[in-house]
């Protein structure tokens, strides 16, 4: 191969192909909003990495990730700061190159072990067989990996499944839950009995050993969650400033919390299409895939109405909050929501919670209707529980209605 060619393609092997590629790279990420500064930056890189291209005799058809890990650490000692900065420019740019140039990518090794080999069956039967969500996967994966792993260790490189046994996982479990949370200890719990329930459903174990992972006690209606009164939302709320992009974003987010009682995942994934103008209802996409109407109440649809046409923009994103940073897509996830409302309550001079940030509307928006006379049924509807059991919490919220109720402590000489 001749060397003279610029990052060249086995279908052209042009040397302005190189030229074409980044002119067409940065159109695009002008289109994203990107500053002219940043995309110097990233220009940057990207001519360094072609020469690195050229001196490793290598075709534009062939790159993957496994190219961008070899360009970062060419040398010994470089920052980490600097590696994040290169491939935060060279990941879009491939990405680029594979989808708007119809460039075929060359297949990065898959790890074939047989720990990712176990992980990517039970995610595929977690996904396809018992219809969870991806959030509720991602919790679970990190237990699943410990076990195996520590599989591993103790057995020389492989995972004897089929030899098994209650007390090795209850063993695993007793090294685990040391001076770990109550919490920790029952995701554990009921993470590695999900995974041994697979692996007795797919014939990798004789028996079912999920039956011998022992319950971890949790009382329910144990905790009362922290509210805010009526004053303390009205204020949080008109912190926002209004006459900024940022802040119109924020107010919609906020209202959206503390009027519907959204959770930070429904804000996230909450599309164009789901609000229904005409009708003055939206569209909310919560657990399990369920999909519930709610009334689109006038204050929230005038926020969200003046974000979209003065801040949102032209974006290949459906949904309705974007970052305000380039790239414009939509909220990478429920923390970017927890983040606004955690700014929020800082300039409202109030404490964050334990906990999630955004589920404090929520709460708050419970306990004020049931304080007003709402029933539990009415508010396990507008929150959309499955169950009336997470909604009864709520009552010991409502001390008003609880010293009716309450019988008067015992006093020396009273009745018993």
């Amino acid at each position: 191969m001749k060397t003279d060619k610029l990052f060249p393609s086995k279908n052209d092997p042009s040397p302005s192909l190189c030229d074409a590629h980044v002119s067409s790279f940065l159109t695009h990420l002008r289109a994203e909003r990107y500053a002219e500064k940043t995309l110097r930056t990233k220009q940057l890189i990207i001519v360094s990495f072609m020469r690195w291209i050229v001196a490793k005799q290598l075709f534009v058809d062939d790159l993957n990730e496994f190219h961008l890990t070899k360009f970062v650490e060419r040398s010994p000692g470089r920052k980490k700061a600097r590696i994040n900065l290169e491939l935060a420019a060279l990941r879009p740019f491939l990405r680029y190159l594979h989808t708007h140039n119809e460039i075929q990518s060359s297949p990065v090794p898959i790890d074939t072990s047989p720990v990712n080999d176990l992980k990517r069956r039970y995610t595929h039967y977690l996904l396809a067989e018992r219809g969870l969500a991806e959030n509720s996967i991602k919790v679970y994966l990190p237990f699943i990996h410990d076990f195996l792993t520590d599989r591993v260790a103790k057995t020389g490189g492989y995972i004897p499944l089929d030899i098994l046994d209650a007390q090795t996982i209850q063993d695993f479990l007793l090294d685990h839950v040391c001076d770990r949370s109550s919490e920790y200890s029952r995701l554990l719990a009921t993470a590695l009995r999900s995974f041994l329930r697979f692996l007795f459903l797919r014939g990798e174990t004789p028996v079912d050993l999920s039956l011998s992972v022992p319950t971890v006690r949790r009382w329910h209606q144990t905790q009362i969650h922290s509210v805010l009164s009526p004053e303390e939302v009205e204020r949080i709320i008109s912190t926002t400033d209004r006459s900024t992009p940022n802040g119109r974003r924020d107010h919609a987010i906020l209202l959206l919390l503390a009027r519907l009682g959204l959770r930070a995942g429904e804000i996230v994934i909450l599309e164009l299409k789901d609000i229904l103008w005409r009708t003055s209802e939206i569209v909310v996409r919560g657990k399990g895939k369920r999909q519930d109407l709610l009334p689109l109440l006038s204050d929230v649809g005038e926020a969200v109405a003046l974000y979209l046409c003065q801040d949102r923009g032209a974006s290949a994103s459906c949904q309705v909050f974007l970052r305000n940073l380039a790239p414009r897509v939509g909220l990478a996830g429920p923390g970017a929501v927890g983040h606004i409302v955690r700014h929020a309550l800082a300039r409202a001079g109030l404490n964050t919670p334990c906990g999630s940030a955004a589920h404090l509307f929520r709460h708050s928006l419970a306990t004020k209707m049931i304080r007003n006379g709402a029933s539990i049924a009415e508010i396990s509807e507008i929150l959309r529980h499955r169950s009336l059991k997470s909604t009864e919490t709520y009552a010991k919220v409502d001390y008003e209605s609880l010293r009716k109720v309450a019988r008067p402590w015992p006093t020396k000489g009273g009745a018993l």
